[in-house]
């Protein structure tokens, strides 16, 4: 598949199919995501894999009633240990790197399964401390994304994007 085609052609999927997901297709998932650039090549990430039905029912309450994580067979829950991206940055590393580093771990997953056939949703709406709760996170766990991982059950079209004319700027604004 070509790269520019995968971009242009992944869709937030918020519907999903019954039909599983294997550990292959998993792990094929977090080895995209763990060659994702880091700041200082610290790689804060940590992924949580939920299967448990459970877990997803309360990672649904706490993404404000996004109940679509519960029809998803996988959900990767991405989280930044920011203690570590701290270690080599300082509240820079903690508050910012952190973060960039595991969105672009985030970008390898959703490419990643769309390569593979497989759909997905970035979430970032929810309640850090209900998702440190429901997966018993360490207090240095930051939970970034709730990605939920299945068969598209729906077909979005691509919505609309400004120009390049609208966001490129040459020197200054």
């Amino acid at each position: 598949m070509d790269l520019f085609e995968a971009i242009k052609r992944r869709r937030s999927i918020r519907a999903y199919t019954r039909e599983n997901i294997s550990e292959e297709e998993v792990e094929k998932l977090i080895d995209a995501a763990k060659w994702a650039p880091s700041a200082g090549n610290i790689q804060p990430w940590e992924f949580v894999i939920v299967r448990n039905v459970r877990i997803k029912q309360q990672l649904a309450v706490a993404a404000l009633g996004q109940t679509f994580i519960e029809e998803a067979p996988v959900v990767i829950v991405v989280c930044a240990d920011e203690a570590q991206s701290s270690w080599g940055y300082g509240n820079r590393g903690a508050t910012l790197y952190c973060i960039q580093d595991t969105a672009a771990a985030v970008q390898n997953i959703l490419l990643a399964a769309h390569a593979l056939g497989l759909s997905t949703c970035w979430i970032g709406a929810f309640r850090e401390e209900l998702v440190k709760k429901a997966l018993n996170a360490p207090m240095n766990m930051r939970p970034i994304a709730i990605v939920p991982v299945g068969h598209a059950a729906e077909k979005p079209k691509a919505p609309p994007r400004r120009s390049l004319k609208e966001i490129v700027h040459y020197e200054t604004f």
